[in-house]
């Protein structure tokens, strides 16, 4: 057609540039650019579409095209539309058609997008392909199955999150295995959005990869609609909060059962893992917290050059130091691992006895939390809920007035702004107490689920990071009952998954003997001569005199010991410098 045009009326040299399948909202397309390419150099004096908007459906944009056109003296001809710059006339309706073609970009967009989210809304998968792990079953395409071949995979990275690794970890493992990235994968299986590209590195992974896997709530077996939106003139997806995404639960078969899944989530929540110089991740890291600040404890390797691992409190030497926290909370790590291998152990021993009383107890003890009186808590709902249907029934009587003239629009307004805060209030409360419900009904289930966990390491031997994980929220450690001192009591918390903080009946704290009473009381004054000593050393400059003699050699000398330490480790092979993403896995385990 513009051939026959352009032959008709003596146009010669005839170029075409054409962009196919690609939206016209959008300026960035490559025989467009090739084209302004062209027409910048000079080398175009006519350009002749089939109607305006075979050039663009932005109005904004082909406002600026058009200007660009004329101030390089180009012709511009739509055949269908009669539009030609070249005779002399302007037309003056050309504006109104550039919006009227964008808000036909814009209909047809509004149009996909309503059948798009009646099926999502249905509870069908709205995605173009399945996540890695799954495939559109063969018989019928909105069904989704498990992918024999990537699944192990998934579950692999769940499993080793659980083991204390990071994504840079698994990445670097699995690349060194030359498994197939998701894309690669999925292409060769004639799937997915990388079938017609080139994958440049086929075995080598990401740590972003990685994290969004372990992100998705579809391997629970659920589907989830509408994570992502997109604008009609960009087509790019923008990811949009949870609260609007739409979870239809138990619509395929999962990979990942639920509590490994809330567990990853639990610990990628709580710690950032980035290479770093000692490499390796301590089995405690994520899980440590300071009882007086809330902030997470961090490990120091290495200490005065001796290889003691020590929990330090991270707010306490932000500067200056002690303002957020007053002391650093110091704990050896070697004790806590010791001290929850020893728990955990005496809870497996405990429910192995009497399984039906351990049971009963558990449940007793998640009660115990629960302090909401229900029967008032439903009462007060039932209360909030009907006033908050009277007051919509009062928002309609003075909009109703106030239209028929009854009531000032001053008056109105008042009313309306004290009837619409009354109702906000409300509803607040009454999600507070929905909230409340929701989450005893969950305590309710946890008891099961940790009787269930007790059961699966009833045999267990060796307190590993997986089990560690699994078992563990939270440990808060408390301030030592005489800072300063390397010989006296430290109190930790730890918090189980699902049931809070619990000690066994069997660990129950003692009575001391009266000797033990004796003997403490000795200890305690010894320790308080000593530091009466050090206080009168400091005051006469006896004590300060020591320091700076022996500051010197005490130095040098926990830095010979520290350099030993590394040289050790370079030796064998797991010292690196910051940036070096192939970092080891510690492989402590504590016996039980």
């Amino acid at each position: 057609m513009l051939e026959d045009y352009a032959e008709k009326n003596g146009f010669t040299g005839i170029r075409h540039f054409t962009d196919d399948g690609i939206s016209g909202t959008t300026f960035e397309r490559e025989g467009l650019q090739a084209m302004l390419a062209e027409v910048e150099k000079g080398n175009i004096g006519t350009i002749i579409v089939k109607d305006m908007s075979r050039l663009g459906r932005n109005y904004v944009q082909m406002g600026m095209l058009r200007e660009q056109l004329r101030r390089a003296n180009v012709r511009l001809i739509a055949v269908n539309e009669g539009v030609d710059t070249g005779s002399g006339f302007d037309d003056d309706f050309l504006p109104f058609r550039d919006v009227i073609n964008e808000y036909y970009a814009k209909d047809i967009s509004k149009k996909i997008k309503s059948t798009f989210k009646a099926k999502g809304e249905s509870g069908k998968h709205v995605a173009s392909s399945p996540p890695y792990g799954y495939l559109k079953d063969s018989e019928d395409k909105n069904k989704w199955v498990i992918d024999e071949v990537a699944a192990p995979i998934v579950r692999r990275i769940f499993r080793m999150t659980l083991e204390g690794y990071g994504p840079y970890q698994i990445a670097a493992q699995l690349s060194s295995e030359h498994i197939p990235v998701p894309a690669y994968h999925q292409a060769q299986l004639g799937v997915g959005l990388w079938q017609n590209r080139e994958i440049k590195n086929p075995y080598k992974w990401g740590s972003s990869t990685i994290a969004h896997i372990l992100q998705k709530h579809e391997y629970l077996g659920h589907t989830v609609n509408f994570k992502t939106r997109k604008h009609f003139k960009d087509k790019k997806s923008h990811y949009v909060d949870k609260d609007q995404w739409l979870i239809f639960e138990d619509t395929h078969e999962p990979i990942i059962d639920q509590e490994t899944f809330d567990n990853v989530q639990r610990i990628r929540g709580q710690v950032r893992r980035y290479p770093d110089g000692w490499g390796e991740a301590h089995p405690l890291t994520g899980l440590m917290y300071c009882a007086d600040c809330g902030g997470k404890m961090y490990v120091h390797r290495v200490n005065n050059g001796k290889r003691v691992p020590m929990y330090v409190c991270g707010n306490y030497a932000k500067q200056p130091v002690g303002t957020l926290c007053r002391s650093a909370h110091r704990i050896k790590a070697d004790h806590v691992i010791e001290i929850v291998a020893k728990t955990i152990k005496e809870v497996i021993q405990y429910a192995s006895l009497d399984k039906g009383r351990f049971a009963e107890e558990i449940q007793s003890h998640i009660e115990e939390r629960q302090t909401v009186d229900f029967t008032e808590q439903k009462k007060r709902m039932a209360v909030c809920e009907k006033r908050i249907g009277e007051l919509e029934m009062l928002i309609a009587k003075i909009y109703e007035d106030n239209a028929l003239g009854k009531l000032s629009d001053k008056r109105y307004t008042m009313l309306y702004n004290q009837y619409e805060g009354e109702q906000e209030q409300l509803q607040d409360e009454v999600n507070s107490y929905k909230a409340e419900q929701t989450q005893y009904e969950k305590d309710r289930k946890s008891a099961a689920r940790f009787l269930k966990l007790v059961e699966r390491y009833s045999n267990a031997e060796e307190m590993t990071t997986l089990m560690l994980n699994e078992f563990v929220e939270k440990i808060i450690i408390h301030e030592r009952d005489r800072k300063g001192s390397a010989d006296t009591t430290q109190k930790i918390e730890i918090y189980f998954n699902f049931i809070g903080e619990y000690t066994p009946p069997t660990m129950a704290e003692k009575e001391p003997t009266p000797e033990e009473l004796e003997e403490m009381r000795k200890k305690e004054a010894r320790k308080d001569k000593l530091h009466q000593n050090y206080l009168k050393r400091k005051a006469n400059g006896k004590q300060k005199e020591y320091e700076e003699r022996t500051r010197v050699k005490k130095k040098a000398q926990i830095d010979s010991q520290k350099e030993q330490i590394r040289a050790e480790d370079r030796e064998k092979g797991i010292y690196f410098h910051a940036g070096v993403p192939n970092i080891p896995r510690a492989g402590k385990q504590a016996v039980m």
